[in-house]
């Protein structure tokens, strides 16, 4: 046998010898080529990453198997090209054309069996003709592009594939019922598009699907009953859909299941007990739908969960205790539930990394050894009746991140150890108690983005003390008094600044408008002095001002016609382009900002701030003529200037602001005609030109139709027309008002709440993707495995 072995070894190595080096197939070298050509024509202009240097080893006098991002099989009578790993080959943050077209060359090499094309922007529709060539695709990745319309039925029937990730596209439509046919698809990702329409039966006939992620789609109707059927199933997220029904009673049966992610649909009925006895789940999210908690059940459970979200399940009574077995817990959300009690001690020493109990009854201090965990990175408590003082070791903290405590009943200082939390990114301590005439000293921590100080009974001066990295500071509705400091223009990043209902006295100073970055600037309801600095109209991104209820005079300055952020709406804040990615465990959600309107408050959701646009400067001295200059502002959604002593004509450049929905002139000396040219407001809701010396008649047609309410131009004795029932001299006979139905818009001035402030506070709640409480870099983490040789 020795000697047999001896010779087939002697044998092979003689074949290896004598036979030719073989390299890839020419063809199959041009085609990627083609490819390379192409994409290098299609980027070169705008693509900050040229593909050159990732492709720089493509060339012709090279054997392509020798190329980088290539693979070729290992046979010894072919070496054709089987992988190719071409993910990131192009970024920019300008707006990218790369036609699908591109794709054209690879679907000649009709040898592969893995193709990864993630993260390019590609554009278009997906060529379904192109991919059916590919017939012994094993692997396809175009995770992260831009495709659109519907998947290509082609697609499926690919019988070979294993691994499919279109997600985080923008394919329409249903997911046929041909995916069926893909019998040996192990990992099925279709996460992120736009697909509607119910998950077809025919899934189940995928009897190795280990991974199905549907999740962050419009899907309706109900899971598939006998989806318990799928039994190497290890991860089933379906999250964020509009899923009906109940949850199949056969999930049970998937014994090898690792993650359970329904959260966000409208599931209802009980949460099946049984769930509990799947051994190996390490996930199970279920917040955010209809579903009910058995709060008489008595749990045990027979897993050991990295992350639990019973969201909004109906619970009731104490934190269940059960909890408390779940030793390696990483995320817990038991938010939006009923429940009472006060925060456990064995919660509080069991190191959870995050915890939401926000928006529940649950009262009492907190215990200080919360505190002294090493991995608690985000602490959300909002919306409950906890009490008393923050405990003095909160700094032991250090990995905390996000800390929301609003609207509770905390009071006292807050601990000067809060200042050692250096990784701190959102602090919200808005609606308590919280007072003291200093605070801690913050300027050291650089994370810290996000602060929301409002509503407490904080004194002194205006603080400053924060980091110049802050993005968002909201400080009204205290009791801070004296002038503005210049140490406000170390925040040299600062969009959101809000210090309205406070006791702030002085000029508004010029340096104000060295903070350049300003979106939205709040002053309401203070006691400033003096004149409109003229310099505000330098201030490129300002959206949102309000300087009203204080002591103003002057003249609006012309320059505001050049408000460029109130002329066209900026693209918003950097707290929506980065905040999600850089913590993207914890999503935040900034609740309704309320605004003025006469004597009522109405909320603006924060999310359409980005698109949103005010100017008021109502309840001040003011006087002089009303600049023409403001018709420019075309992104204007509000604009008042009620309650000053402005006289004059309105001026007809009011009518160019196409956007806006309310108007208030109201309680000034402004005389002459209304401008027939509020005829072209079409998004007008409310007009108010009461008290003031006008005359002549209303105009009428399009939305002034609508503006009829008697009230709105009460104490102009001179007016006339079919809004207020009275006859002009010109007009002949008497005609009844038409009834008009008034036009709806996104923003809603229905509600009547005595008061001026602004609401400004902080929910947090869970996006539950692959790690937690750590920064963001764009996932690359499959690189690695995939460029291992098939």
């Amino acid at each position: 046998m020795a000697k047999l072995s001896l010779l087939l070894q002697l044998l092979l190595g003689l074949l290896i010898l004598f036979t030719p080096s073989l390299s890839c197939p020419e063809h199959q070298k041009q085609a990627l080529l083609q490819f390379k050509a192409s994409l290098i024509n299609a980027t070169t202009s705008f693509s900050p990453k040229s593909p050159l240097a990732l492709l720089e080893s493509w060339n012709s006098s090279l054997d392509c198997c020798h190329w980088d991002m290539v693979n070729c099989s290992s046979r010894f009578d072919s070496r054709n090209v089987v992988a190719l790993y071409l993910e990131d080959l192009v970024w920019s943050k300008e707006p990218i054309v790369l036609s699908s077209t591109i794709l054209t060359p690879l679907f000649r090499v009709r040898s592969l069996t893995h193709l990864v094309m993630s993260w390019n922007q590609i554009q278009g529709e997906l060529p379904g003709d192109g991919l059916a060539n590919l017939t012994e695709l094993v692997h396809l990745d175009l995770w992260n592009n831009d495709f659109n319309g519907s998947i290509p039925s082609q697609l499926f029937h690919l019988k070979h594939l294993q691994y499919l990730d279109i997600s985080s596209n923008s394919f329409q439509g249903n997911i046929p019922k041909e995916i069926g046919n893909m019998t040996k698809l192990q990992h099925l990702i279709l996460r992120s598009n736009e697909l509607f329409g119910e998950i077809p039966s025919s899934i189940l006939n995928l009897k190795e699907l280990k991974t199905m992620d549907l999740s962050y789609n419009s899907l309706s109707m109900e899971i598939p009953v006998d989806i318990g059927n799928l039994a190497n199933m290890t991860n089933l997220d379906l999250n964020c859909n509009k899923l009906t029904g109940t949850i199949p009673s056969t999930i049970q049966n998937l014994t090898k299941l690792e993650i359970l992610h329904l959260e966000s649909n409208l599931l209802v009925g009980d949460i099946p007990s049984k769930l509990f006895n799947i051994k190996g789940l390490k996930r199970l999210l279920l917040g955010g739908n209809k579903l009910t908690w058995n709060n008489n059940a008595k749990i045990v459970p027979k897993f050991t969960l990295s992350e639990l979200s019973l969201r909004s399940c109906g619970l009731t009574g104490e934190i269940p205790g059960w909890i408390s077995t779940q030793k390696t817990l990483e995320i817990l959300d038991l938010s939006e539930n009923q429940l009472e009690g006060m925060f456990p001690q064995w919660l509080a020493e069991m190191e959870v990394g995050t915890i939401i109990l926000s928006d529940n009854n649950l009262t009492g201090s907190l215990p200080p050894s919360l505190f002294n965990s090493q991995k608690l990175c985000a602490l959300s408590l909002s919306r409950n009746n906890f009490y008393g003082e923050l405990p003095n070791n909160i700094g032991n903290a250090t990995t905390l991140g996000i800390l929301t405590l609003a609207r509770n009943n905390f009071s006292g200082k807050v601990p000067e150890s809060i200042s050692k939390i250096y990784g701190l990114y959102l602090l919200d301590l808005s609606n308590n108690k919280f007072s003291g005439n200093t605070l801690p000293d913050l300027i050291s921590n650089v994370q810290l983005q996000i602060i929301d100080f409002s509503s407490n009974e904080f004194s002194g001066e205006i603080p400053t003390n924060f980091s110049q990295e802050t993005i968002i500071l909201a400080l009204g509705k205290n009791k801070f008094s004296g002038r503005l400091s210049r140490n406000l223009t170390n925040m040299s990043k600062l969009e959101y600044l809000d210090i309205h209902d406070n006791k702030i006295k002085g000029e508004l100073p010029d340096f104000i408008c060295q903070i350049s970055t300003l979106h939205i600037l709040i002053f309401r309801n203070n006691s400033l002095q003096g004149s409109i600095p003229i310099c505000i109209s330098n201030l490129t991104s300002l959206q949102i001002l309000d300087l009203s209820s204080n002591l103003l005079v002057g003249e609006i300055p012309k320059e505001f016609g050049n408000l460029a952020g109130m002329i066209e709406t900026p693209d918003g804040f950097s707290y929506f382009n980065g905040f999600g990615t850089n913590y993207y465990t914890i999503g935040t959600k900034i609740n309704d900002m309320i605004v003025n309107w006469k004597k009522s408050k109405q909320g603006l959701s924060f999310d359409n701030l980005k698109n949103y646009s005010l100017l008021d400067l109502s309840m001040n001295q003011l006087s002089g003529k009303i600049p023409t200059s403001l018709g420019r502002l075309k992104a204007l959604k509000i604009l008042n200037v009620s309650l000053n002593n402005f006289y004059g004509r309105i001026p007809a450049s009011i009518g160019d602001l196409k956007n806006l929905e309310g108007l208030d002139l109201s309680r000034n000396n402004l005389s002459g005609s209304i401008p027939q040219s509020l005829t072209m407001l079409l998004q007008l809701t409310i007009l108010d030109v009461s008290n003031n010396k006008l005359t002549g008649k209303i105009p009428i047609g399009s939305q002034m139709d609508t503006m009829n309410n008697p009230n709105f131009y009460a104490n102009n004795s001179g007016l006339c027309g079919m809004q207020i029932q009275v006859l002009c001299p010109e007009d002949s006979s008497s005609t009844k008002p038409p009834e008009v139905e008034r036009k709806e818009t996104w923003f809603s001035w229905e509600g009547m709440v005595i008061g001026y402030a602004v609401a400004f506070f902080v929910t947090v709640a869970i996006l539950y993707l692959t790690e937690y409480c750590v920064p963001v870099k764009p996932p690359n983490h499959r690189s690695q495995q995939r460029r291992q040789k098939v």
